[in-house]
C-alpha cells in the first residue's frame, strides 16, 4: 500500500497517469485498507496527501458510509480551494443525497474552481425528486460570473429538470 501511496504522490500533476493508475487500482480493491490509507491521507498536513485521499474516497463507493463524515468534515473544515474542489468532485461521484447540504454550503465560495466543484456535484447528490433548496443553488451557479462554472451548472439544470436555464 505505502508504495503504491508514494508512486501516486510522486507524480505532481494532479491529473497525472501514475497518480490515477494508482486510484484505480485502489478503487477496483475497494477493501478496508484502501479506505483506512484514504482516511490517513486526508488528515496529512500536506495538500498534496490530502488531495490524494479525497481523491482516493471519491472513487470508495462501497464505503460511502464511512467515506461521507470525512468528507463532509473536510466541506466544513479545509481551508485549501483545490482540496475543496476534490472533495467535491467526489461528492459527485459518490452520487448519496447525504452530502448535499456541504455541496450547497460551498456552491457561494469565493474561489472559482469550488464553485465549479459545487457545480459538478450538485446534479448528482439533489435526489429524486430533486432538492429545491439544491437546484435553487444550481440555478444560481448557472448565472455564475465564471463562464466555466455558469456553464457546467446549466447543463446540470437541464439535465435535472429537462428544460434549460
Amino acid at each position: 500500500m505505502r508504495s503504491l501511496v508514494e508512486a501516486a504522490l510522486a507524480d505532481t500533476d494532479p491529473d497525472g497517469p501514475v497518480r490515477w493508475h494508482v486510484i484505480s487500482v485502489l478503487r477496483e480493491r475497494a477493501d478496508l485498507e484502501s479506505f483506512i490509507e484514504a482516511r490517513r491521507l486526508c488528515a496529512a498536513e500536506g495538500v498534496e496527501e490530502r488531495l490524494l485521499g479525497v481523491d482516493i474516497m471519491g472513487m470508495l463507493g462501497p464505503f460511502v458510509d464511512r467515506t461521507l463524515p470525512v468528507l463532509r468534515f473536510m466541506a466544513a473544515s479545509e481551508g485549501d480551494a483545490m482540496v475543496l474542489y476534490s472533495v467535491l468532485i467526489a461528492f459527485g461521484h459518490l452520487g448519496d443525497p447525504r452530502s448535499l447540504p456541504s455541496v450547497i454550503a460551498l456552491a457561494a465560495h469565493e474561489d472559482s474552481r469550488v464553485r465549479y466543484g459545487a457545480a459538478y456535484a450538485l446534479q448528482h447528490v439533489l435526489g429524486d425528486p430533486p432538492d429545491r433548496a439544491g437546484l435553487e443553488a444550481l440555478r444560481t451557479l448557472a448565472a455564475d460570473s465564471d463562464s466555466d462554472v455558469a456553464d457546467w451548472a446549466s447543463l446540470g439544470v437541464a439535465l435535472t429538470t429537462g428544460r434549460p436555464v
